[in-house]
């Protein structure tokens, strides 16, 4: 089956908006990495070969979708600092920014939710 241009291309776009919010997922713990990236990669792998091997050798970026892939398991210090940035900004954000108790009681719901998905995956030794 032939790809046309303009799919590959929005594929290819897709796919940078998916690495640029992974990348931000890193910093920001509300944002999930892995399956930014691991999405960035399948729409590369079906766009660009240049692109997705830019993406699996990537000195940051690669290292969680081969641990995604070859084990679909994050390393114990990617739990520990994702936990550790998630729940100092949801603190950070209820106890000053937030003043209403709807807002806090979100953050919370996400907190436990996000807490909850990184503690059920494997963990890699």
């Amino acid at each position: 089956m032939n790809m046309s241009k303009a799919r590959k291309g929005l594929l290819a776009l897709c796919g940078m908006v998916a690495v640029g919010l992974g990348a931000a997922g890193i910093f920001l713990p509300l944002l999930p990495t892995t399956p930014f990236l691991l999405l960035a990669a399948a729409c590369f792998f079906r766009s660009s070969d240049r692109l997705y091997n830019w993406l699996i050798t990537h000195r940051w970026f690669g290292r969680y979708i081969r641990q995604y892939r070859e084990h679909r398991a994050i390393s114990r210090q990617t739990k520990v600092a994702t936990l550790v940035l998630l729940w100092g900004t949801l603190a950070f954000s209820g106890l000053v920014v937030l003043e209403v108790l709807w807002g806090r009681l979100l953050l919370l719901a996400v907190g436990v939710g996000v807490t909850m998905h990184i503690m059920s995956m494997k963990t890699l030794k």
